[in-house]
């Protein structure tokens, strides 16, 4: 494979299905990563959008057939299952969890099976869903992604929307006082109140940086981990491509050692997404700092 073939087959592996306006004014699916910088901010990552709905709906069907097939009796193995992750999510809430709510261990739990089953997408083969899109929509240069947590997009809404949950339950818990309280007289204090007021905009400063770190490294963690292991498993499927019998031969024994250690890191990654979750909404339900 020549290096100039061996690059585009690359990048088009990373590139989204963005649909959005294009240069004539029109609407439709970009064919270039050009096209879709072009569209600008309303642009729409079709896959990332697709995959991340259809694996929530999998995950709440699946819950759902769980919870009415359920019985006291000779459990199934679905049943099963589902016990053991909601038992592990829910011991996990109870140790790190120090508030009264009844979302977070609901919440945790949806996090951690949505992230996983994103995230498992990954050990399918890189070239076995865009030839299917490519087959289906007739268009043989069309990019697809299906590892939605790979695209920056999706992992910073999803922090973000954790970040908004942060902000509820700390003024629906301390007050908009105490809240704003959190964030200017947090961590230097001083009982003389014209050098408190000299250090509010210094706390404000340090609390804020705290504050907003949080959904950022929620974010950027889960994306870098799983970017830098679909651009792994890229690159392996770049060997095959190579003509060379001995370069297949080692893809083969690479793609199957990255696929079983993948396993770990997409476990982790969801776990630690949960877990952090949970951790900051705990400080959340704190009454003080």
């Amino acid at each position: 494979m020549a290096a100039e073939t061996a690059s585009g087959y690359i990048q088009h592996h990373l590139q989204n299905l963005t649909f959005g306006q294009l240069p004539d004014g029109g609407w439709g699916f970009a064919h270039s990563a050009a096209e879709a910088k072009a569209m600008g901010f309303w642009a729409f990552h079709v896959d990332t959008l697709g995959w991340s709905v259809a694996l929530g709906l999998i995950f709440i069907l699946l819950f759902r057939m769980a919870a009415k097939k359920a019985t006291s009796g000779q459990p199934g193995g679905l049943q099963n299952f589902v016990e053991v992750m909601v038992e592990f999510v829910n011991g996990s809430v109870k140790d790190s969890f120090h508030g009264r709510s009844p979302v977070i261990a609901p919440l945790a739990l949806t996090i951690f099976v949505w992230v996983f089953l994103m995230n498992a997408v990954d050990l399918i083969p890189v070239d076995w869903i865009p030839q299917l899109a490519m087959l289906i929509s007739g268009d043989p240069h069309i990019p697809f992604r299906a590892v939605s947590t790979t695209d920056p997009n999706a992992t910073i809404a999803m922090a973000f929307c954790v970040f908004a949950l942060i902000i509820f339950y700390s003024i629906k818990v301390k007050g908009i006082g105490g809240f704003i309280g959190e964030l200017t007289l947090h961590p230097f204090g001083s009982k003389n109140i014209f050098v408190q007021i000299l250090l509010i905009p210094v706390n404000f400063l340090l609390e804020f940086v705290t504050l907003i770190a949080k959904p950022i490294s929620l974010a950027l963690r889960l994306f870098g981990n799983m970017y830098a292991g679909e651009l792994v498993f890229i690159l392996i499927a770049v060997m095959f491509g190579a003509g060379l019998l001995w370069l297949s031969g080692l893809g083969v024994v690479l793609q199957w050692a990255w696929a079983v250690f993948h396993i770990l890191i997409i476990t982790l990654q969801a776990f630690i997404f949960m877990m952090l979750t949970i951790v900051y909404l705990s400080m959340a339900h704190e009454d003080n700092h």
